[in-house]
């Protein structure tokens, strides 16, 4: 009896080891995915790897390996991510928020208004990498479709309409890749100049 007793009190040690260690690791893709989008904001692309990560979430790399093939299978799955964050959740809130009014004003202050360092990272990611430029390429053609969109919605002819779109759009990257911020009031008064250029009222 004593044996037995013994034995259970090891098994009880043993499985609280293994199975709580695993339970530190029980994070959903999302959240790596999540990771993923503030390292690569903060390290750039190339410290988009399983151990780095692990360590930074304080699991283990088997966690990383549960939700993703590889590495290459979290970097497509990282894009897809960044497109839904960066573009469709966007559209969809100003959108909900403009209430039937035109929501480019309020879409051009929210892009304004963030620190562009996941954009640029993801840039300059696609400068290297092949799938990062698809994945560029495609976010572009959304965005640029969704403010042709709504120029037209107000009236423009097509040609017009894809014009100041473009133009919009290369403000904005613009801003995405100055090494320079502007202060906060000078940026609110290029922005309105922008929305007065563009036809646009608020």
């Amino acid at each position: 009896m004593t044996v037995w007793r013994s034995l259970a009190g090891l098994l009880a040690v043993v499985n609280t080891v293994v199975y709580g260690a695993a339970m530190t690791d029980q994070l959903s893709a999302r959240d790596w995915l999540e990771q993923g989008l503030a390292t690569l904001a903060k390290s750039g692309f190339t410290a988009l790897k399983a151990e780095p990560l692990a360590k930074a979430m304080g699991v283990s790399r088997g966690s990383f390996y549960w939700h993703f093939a590889d590495v290459g299978a979290f970097h497509a799955a990282l894009l897809r991510h960044w497109r839904e964050v960066a573009a469709e959740q966007v559209i969809a809130r100003v959108e909900q928020a403009s209430a039937g009014k035109n929501p480019l004003p309020r879409l051009l202050r929210r892009a304004f208004s963030f620190k562009p360092d996941l954009e640029a990272a993801v840039r300059t990611w696609a400068a290297l990498d092949p799938a990062a430029r698809r994945a560029v390429q495609a976010i572009d053609r959304r965005r640029l479709a969704y403010i042709e969109g709504q120029f037209a919605a107000a009236g423009l002819s097509p040609a017009r309409a894809r014009a100041r779109a473009q133009i919009l759009y290369w403000a904005f990257l613009g801003y995405v890749l100055s090494d320079r911020p502007l202060p906060a009031a000078r940026q609110t008064a290029v922005l309105d100049e922008l929305l007065r250029i563009s036809g646009i009222s608020a």
